[in-house]
């Protein structure tokens, strides 16, 4: 049973993606979500992007009137561009009340959260030049 839980402990150690947040970056995270009335779901993302995303989605969702429920591919489209025009290309975005994914990210470019009942996948993946070989 002990060597069970140390292999476990040894795998979590390992994966790159399951990064440690230090307790303070954390907890102020939390009460910003807490504060925008937005639950985390996943995060493989720096704190002060999880932040960006969180609180450029909310502005959306206020943005619309309240008779009008949210465009979800708006908010995704527009989500996209901000992320990438600050932090480069190549980020994708799905937004709707029901949907599946399975998605390979770049390291430290994935987050999952809610707002009300629309949920948001923001990741990012890796641009590369494809050149065509000489003759």
């Amino acid at each position: 049973m002990e060597k069970t839980e140390e292999m476990k402990e040894k795998q979590v150690a390992q994966m790159p993606s399951q990064r440690r947040i230090a307790p303070n970056l954390e907890v102020k995270l939390a009460a910003i979500a807490i504060s925008l009335n937005v639950r985390l779901r996943s995060s493989d993302m720096p704190p002060a992007m999880q932040d960006h995303a969180l609180r450029y989605s909310r502005s959306l969702v206020d943005a619309i009137p309240d008779a009008t429920r949210p465009n979800p591919s708006h908010i995704a489209r527009a989500l996209k561009k901000e992320f990438d025009s600050v932090y480069g290309p190549a980020w994708h975005c799905v937004a709707g009340t029901s949907f599946g994914s399975f998605v390979t990210h770049s390291p430290g470019g994935f987050v999952y959260f809610s707002i009300d009942s629309l949920y948001i996948l923001l990741f990012k993946t890796e641009v590369k030049l494809v050149t065509e070989p000489r003759a």
